[in-house]
């Protein structure tokens, strides 16, 4: 079978064969096939970075929420004896001693002990930060100005001495509610009496939780200022927890 060409430019005919036209066509084909292939390995490799790239930024969201999820006591801030608001990232940087006080109690003594403290590791970097309570007992005075007269005149709180506060329950100030949720902070859960001490890192996150019945005067809880002035104390666990049984409230029944 052929096929005639007329060309009036070529004065003449050409004639084509179905083999004369093959090896073109199979060119063509050959083409379009490596031009198909190429483009579905260019969409391939496409989708691939664009998947890449939606794990990539779901990670980071995950990863953005989750440290937007984890406080520090920074967040938070407290009311002093005369009504004004004082954040604590004012002390950020600081090691921070956070204690429950109450002046009627008779582990008031222990005021003396975080005075020593202070005066000691003051200058290292340590804040020890009082709070007033009355839930324990009922031990803490209700008039502000005897209440701030005794911190002041009669225990010689060398440490700021904020507004009386509410700890437990639904009540509770926000950085308290932080510092007892064992997921934010330390195992422990509510405050069980008067002078349970937090002790903050710099970093305004919790590093450990004593109850009442240790006494900062003790040699140990000397070595551990010092341990968490130097960064060297590690957070502690929930077996590693200072003594919180949960009798340290005994004080009501000898209580002045």
């Amino acid at each position: 079978m052929q096929f005639t060409v007329r060309d009036s430019g070529l004065n003449g005919t050409m004639q084509l064969s179905p083999r004369t036209l093959e090896l073109p066509i199979k060119r063509i084909t050959r083409h379009f096939a490596l031009l198909a292939a190429l483009l579905f390995s260019c969409s391939l490799h496409a989708f691939a970075q664009e998947h890449k790239g939606k794990h990539a930024d779901d990670a980071q969201t995950k990863t953005s929420q989750d440290n937007k999820d984890q406080h520090t006591v920074y967040d938070y801030s407290l009311v002093d004896q005369d009504g004004k608001v004082v954040p604590l990232s004012t002390y950020k940087g600081k090691l921070l001693l956070i204690v429950n006080l109450a002046s009627q109690s008779i582990y008031n003594t222990q005021i003396a002990a975080l005075n020593e403290l202070q005066k000691t590791y003051g200058a290292r970097g340590l804040q020890i930060i009082g709070i007033p309570s009355s839930e324990f007992g009922n031990e803490e005075l209700k008039d502000p100005a005897a209440m701030r007269k005794y911190y002041s005149d009669t225990a010689h709180a060398d440490f700021p001495v904020f507004a009386i506060a509410t700890l437990n329950g639904v009540n509770a100030i926000p950085l308290y509610q932080f510092l007892c949720d064992a997921k934010q902070s330390l195992p422990g859960g509510d405050i069980r009496w008067n002078y349970t001490k937090f002790l903050i890192g710099r970093d305004g996150k919790p590093l450990a939780r004593y109850e009442v019945d240790v006494d900062p005067a003790d040699i140990d809880f000397h070595v551990n200022i010092e341990d968490a002035l130097a960064g060297k104390l590690k957070k502690q666990s929930g077996g590693e927890r200072q003594r919180a049984s949960g009798d340290g409230g005994d004080d009501d029944d000898d209580d002045d």
